[in-house]
């Protein structure tokens, strides 16, 4: 019986290890956001995503309800004074910029996901030099505000009683 419960749960891992996932693509009409670190210093880094937070705050009630990308549009227009304010106070200083229009994206490879560099409208924030690592999410469709949203800090785990089987034989 052991030994046809383990070929059984080999057999599955091997089906479940080629399944090729979906794939999530940036819709073609989106607007992506990019903050952009001082430099690599931790604290820049931690500067960099206490900007992000901060600027997440304010357009996910901005984008919140919104339904079409002209209005996402015309939401972030209509935020940028609130956000150039928001980021002024997170640095404590006016050693940043915000674009919101075309921007540059270089590649990036993301959980297997190959993104391609090019022009895309987002609005992106240059703190200091902006020659640190930097973070980016898409904003319309919202796909970096879920998590902003979801106020629930329960996880979930999840278990495989099949790894759970392999494991009691090694």
């Amino acid at each position: 019986m052991k030994k046809v419960l383990i070929a059984l749960s080999i057999i599955i891992l091997l089906l479940i290890s080629n399944k090729e996932y979906e794939k999530i693509m940036i819709p073609e009409d989106s607007i992506r956001i990019r903050v952009i670190a001082n430099s690599n210093n931790i604290d820049d880094q931690l500067m960099k995503l206490k900007v992000k937070n901060n600027i997440e705050n304010i357009l996910y009630k901005k984008l919140d309800n919104t339904k079409t990308i002209e209005e996402a549009r015309e939401n972030i227009n209509n935020s940028i004074e609130e956000i150039n304010g928001v980021v002024k106070k997170t640095l404590n200083n006016d050693n940043f910029t915000i674009n919101y229009g075309k921007n540059y994206f270089p590649k990036k490879e993301l959980y297997g996901i190959n993104y391609k560099e090019g022009e895309y409208e987002s609005l992106v924030v240059n703190i200091g030099e902006s020659k640190g690592n930097n973070w980016w999410c898409v904003l319309f469709p919202p796909l970096c505000m879920i998590e902003v949203s979801n106020n629930d800090t329960n996880f979930v785990e999840y278990k495989s009683k099949v790894l759970e089987i392999l494991n009691e034989y090694k």
